[in-house]
């Protein structure tokens, strides 16, 4: 590489951009320049460099072994030049930002219900942005600031981010309150009973007819009957209320929801982690700091450490 002199912020920018875009022509719409000029820059990037850095393709360009090196420290580079130029001072009151949180819909119920009660008291004129998660674009995402917080398990936590255990979740049983297999007084179920009775199970993947609560069960040589397969949680409760089915469910998904009885399932069924993670870039930014601290201190478990 040349002198550094020969390397300024805009090159970074059109570098960053073209790995993004992995385009000539989006690159240039995305910094606003004609498509000329970042040719341009990309020839000047190459000088640099001494290195073609991207290819042509089919479609758009491809980024050198050299190239994808780069992707990483710059990313970091490009938000800490950013951070400089960005006040220290931070007001809750009187911000103006949008937060974008990542997760499943169980998660974002579980999360956004206390964390938006709070928010809207301290700082009315933050927006937030609640947006599905998908585990295979996660770190991309967080990478390229399209979302500020994802909520995940420590399974599908990228590597090389930031992350914190937000809670620890448990599975109830539920029913609707006036289900048949209650009328003998306290909400408990025998195992014999619960295996009888319809289930109603979560498959992410879609079609899916077993779970978590199946892998236990079979531990213990038993099997239930599955015969509603569902890709989100939020339907759940609903279908309960209108059938006699039942679910295993986490807590946190039914809490207060008037119309359903919560009982311990008669099997243990291991429960699980909430996570969140956030990138490098966002670590020291005085308001996502200010909002995950808020986020943190609404939502996780007491005995949860920082």
């Amino acid at each position: 590489m040349k002198d550094i002199q020969a390397l300024d912020l805009n090159l970074l920018k059109a570098l960053d951009a073209l790995l993004d875009e992995r385009s000539v022509t989006r690159a240039a719409a995305r910094l606003n320049v004609t498509q000329p000029a970042m040719s341009g820059m990309l020839a000047r990037l190459r000088d640099t460099f001494g290195d073609p850095l991207f290819v042509r393709a089919q479609r758009g360009v491809v980024p050198t072994p050299r190239a994808l090196q780069l992707a990483q420290p710059l990313k970091q580079l490009i938000g800490e030049v950013g951070a400089l130029l960005q006040s220290p001072r931070f007001e809750p009151a009187t911000a103006e930002l949008t937060f974008t949180i990542s997760a499943t819909d169980y998660a974002l119920r579980a999360v956004a219900l206390p964390f938006l009660a709070v928010l809207k008291r301290q700082a009315p004129h933050i927006r937030v942005s609640l947006v599905p998660v998908d585990d295979r674009q996660v770190q991309s995402r967080l990478e390229r600031g399209e979302i500020d917080l994802a909520l995940v398990t420590p399974q599908s936590t990228p590597p090389d981010v930031h992350a914190r255990t937000l809670f620890h979740e448990h599975y109830v049983g539920v029913l609707r309150s006036d289900h048949p297999v209650l009328r003998s007084g306290l909400p408990t179920i025998s195992l014999e009973t619960f295996c009888q009775l319809d289930h109603i199970l979560v498959s992410y993947v879609g079609g899916g007819f077993s779970g978590v609560t199946d892998e236990a069960l079979a531990g213990a040589g038993l099997q239930r009957r599955v015969s509603l397969s569902v890709k989100s949680f939020l339907i759940v409760p609903e279908i309960l209320q209108q059938s006699d089915m039942v679910a295993i469910l986490p807590s946190r998904l039914v809490t207060g929801i008037e119309g359903l009885t919560v009982f311990d399932p008669p099997i243990e069924v291991p429960g699980f982690r909430k996570v969140a993670c956030w990138h490098a870039r966002a670590q020291r930014d005085p308001a996502q700091r200010w909002l995950r601290e808020l986020l943190f201190a609404s939502c996780a478990d007491e005995a949860t450490p920082s």
